[in-house]
């Protein structure tokens, strides 16, 4: 049960944190706003939308490598079911077969 919480909480900060990858701007996105291209008017102001999603992301991202580490610890200890190939412990099982008939004279197509 417990894996399974982990596993949708896992997918839902990988998208998370995709979409927050994908709204940032790049590096050269503020050349544009400091001549006036008018990306300076968004909801946080010029600089604080940069700051507010690059903590927002390293904190998904923080998360997104914690919950790796836990699931990964919890599937490292699970049984896993094996069958009689991999058990070389296990004897052979012993199929006896009827000898195979030889044809004879009269089998035989004239």
């Amino acid at each position: 049960m417990l894996y399974e919480i982990l596993m949708v909480c896992y997918l839902l900060v990988a998208i998370a944190v995709i979409g927050l990858v994908m709204i940032q701007q790049g590096k050269g996105a503020g050349m544009g706003a400091s001549f006036g291209a008018g990306a300076s008017a968004t909801l946080f102001g010029s600089s604080g939308s940069g700051n507010f999603l690059t903590r927002s992301t390293a904190v998904l991202a923080t998360v997104f490598f914690v919950l790796s580490l836990l699931i990964g610890r919890l599937s490292a200890h699970s049984e896993v079911q094996s069958n009689d190939f991999d058990n070389l412990e296990t004897p052979a099982v012993q199929v006896e077969q009827a000898p195979a008939k030889e044809p004879s004279s009269s089998d035989v197509p004239n």
